[in-house]
């Protein structure tokens, strides 16, 4: 027993030391005020990256869409956030140092059609304006696939769909203003404009994949990760932390998003059409590499990128998988089954 004293001291300490050498350290963590989002929602509503990440100075910020990120990550504003998976491709494709390193939510997004529209199906949206979040996110490339299987294109690409960037809390009012016809929205959004009347026209499984299909991605500065090893991990077990919360806890978290969404956005959600939000949207860290490179055809096909990605360089769930091993949790779908280093 004596003799191992000091090796299990040393476990248990030189984490704190690492971490207690990066205090004075600045993590810029970047988000949306969407559902999907909900795990950094609820990280820093309970205080969790807080507690995981003791002696390090942490900055919040929150985005419209996955491109306003890329664009923050790009001029190095940001060091770690949660983002779809479009932007996250396009971000690899274009040569910027980020990897991906845990999931954070699957499906919860739906397209919705304003009420009076006359939009009842998929291929009702030709000569409609569609909103998405913004040009190139997750959404917006969603929609491409759907106007393609329907047999429509959006008018950039010589069709007859006016495909416009909103942000998702302004599709109510743009809808009163009949300013858009439909639009394919992240949760909580897409509930509360059906319970506003409007009809939503594709659900989450029926967007896309029967809804297996990642919808936020934790990503990460290389450079920063490099750097900081103990505070991207520190981050992960604050983010592994909120996961478990929300599944085991739904109605306390719907608490907690509740609260943060009003702080970001001033909009005070239903709690009923946010339990709704909620069983469409799955939370899970696990990171279905698959449905990444379909999503990456998708990309390729809306004309975002001219190549893929590579996916053994973009993707990195080594620590995520130490920290679920080493609290007793199935690791993240194993990187070697999926010929991936």
């Amino acid at each position: 027993m004596t003799h191992r004293t000091p090796t299990i001291l040393a476990v248990l300490i030189l984490p704190m030391l690492s971490l207690a050498s990066a205090q004075g350290s600045t993590v810029r963590i970047g988000f949306f005020p969407n559902l999907t989002h909900a795990p950094a929602l609820v990280a820093i509503e309970k205080g969790y990256y807080a507690a995981q990440m003791k002696g390090v100075k942490i900055e919040t910020k929150d985005f419209v869409s996955g491109t306003t990120l890329s664009e923050a990550f790009a001029a190095g504003a940001i060091d770690i956030g949660l983002i779809g998976p479009g932007p996250a491709i396009n971000a690899a494709v274009k040569g910027m140092p980020v990897q991906i390193i845990a999931g954070a939510s699957e499906a919860g997004a739906l397209l919705v059609a304003r009420k009076g529209s006359g939009i009842t199906s998929y291929k009702d949206l030709a000569g409609k304006k569609v909103a998405v979040p913004s040009l190139g996110n997750t959404q917006d490339i969603s929609l491409r696939a759907i106007l393609a299987d329907a047999g429509l294109k959006a008018q950039t690409d010589g069709g007859n769909v006016t495909i416009v960037p909103l942000a998702p809390a302004d599709v109510a009012a743009a809808f009163v203003s009949k300013q858009v016809d439909a639009a394919l929205v992240p949760e909580p959004w897409a509930a509360l404009l059906e319970g506003q009347g409007n009809k939503a026209v594709g659900d989450e499984k029926t967007v896309w994949r029967n809804g297996n299909y990642p919808s936020a991605l934790v990503i990460v500065s290389t450079k920063f990760a490099q750097a900081n090893p103990e505070i991207v991990k520190g981050f992960l077990r604050a983010h592994l932390q909120a996961i478990r919360f929300i599944n085991k806890s739904p109605a306390a978290a719907q608490t907690a998003v509740s609260s943060a969404l009003f702080k970001l956005t001033n909009q005070k959600v239903d709690a009923r059409v946010l339990q709704l939000a909620l069983k469409r949207t799955r939370f899970t860290a696990n990171v279905d590499i698959e449905a990444l490179k379909a999503y990456s055809q998708l990309n390729l096909a809306a004309g975002y990128s001219r190549k893929a990605p590579d996916f053994d360089a973009l993707v990195d769930l080594t620590m995520l998988n130490a920290l679920n091993a080493s609290q007793g949790q199935l690791q993240a779908t194993p990187r070697t089954a999926l010929g991936l280093k």
